[in-house]
C-alpha cells in the first residue's frame, strides 16, 4: 500500500540541519521502538515533507532535504518581541527560574495558539522572546524508513490523529 492522503503512517526518521558552517548537526532521531505514526496530510509536518514521502510503501528507505523556505520559512524579525516581565508572575511572584537565556517557554496568544518562545534577553522589566520555530531559516535533510502504511479508520480522520500505539496528540 502506498502513501496518500489519509493513510496511517509509521517510520523512523534521522533529521539533520546545516549550520551557519555548512557543518551538519543530528537534531532529532526517531528510533523504530517509538516511530512517528501520522495520518497523512495531517501530520503538522511541513507538507514539503508529506510530498516527498507520498507513494512511498512499507520498507523503503527515504533520503531527501527540505528548504528553509519549504520548511518552516525565513527568520521573522517582526516574531522577535519584548514582553514586560509582569507576564511572566505565577500567582503574583515572578517565575525566575524560566527565565533564562535560551530557555523555551510555552505561551499562548490571544486567538490561544500555543507558541514555544525563546528567552533572548532579560531585562529589568522585560523580557526579550523569539517566537520563530527554532528551525526557521534552516535546511532539513531527513534520512528514515517506512515501517508500515495503513488505511486510517474513520475515528482517526475525524480527529485528525493516531489512536492508540505511538500516537502523536495535539492538543
Amino acid at each position: 500500500m502506498q502513501i496518500s492522503n489519509a493513510k496511517v503512517v509509521s517510520l523512523t526518521y534521522e533529521l539533520s540541519v546545516l549550520d551557519k558552517n555548512g557543518e551538519k548537526e543530528t537534531i532529532e532521531i526517531v528510533e523504530v521502538d517509538e516511530p512517528m505514526v501520522f495520518i497523512h496530510g495531517m501530520s503538522g509536518l511541513p507538507e514539503a515533507f508529506e510530498d516527498k514521502i507520498a507513494g512511498l510503501e512499507a520498507g523503503a528507505d527515504f533520503e531527501f532535504s527540505i528548504s528553509a523556505e519549504d520548511g518552516y520559512g525565513e527568520y521573522d524579525t517582526e516574531a522577535v518581541v519584548e514582553l514586560p516581565k509582569e507576564l511572566f508572575k505565577v500567582e503574583g511572584e515572578l517565575v525566575e527560574d524560566i527565565l533564562e537565556e535560551g530557555n523555551f517557554i510555552p505561551m499562548s496568544d490571544e486567538q490561544g495558539n500555543r507558541l514555544q518562545g525563546k528567552v533572548l534577553e532579560v531585562g529589568a522589566d522585560f523580557v526579550r522572546m523569539d517566537f520563530n520555530h527554532p528551525l526557521a531559516d534552516k535546511e532539513m535533510h531527513f534520512k528514515g524508513n517506512i515501517i508500515s502504511v495503513r488505511e486510517a479508520t474513520e475515528s482517526e480522520i475525524a480527529h485528525g490523529h493516531v489512536h492508540g500505539e505511538g500516537g502523536v496528540h495535539h492538543h
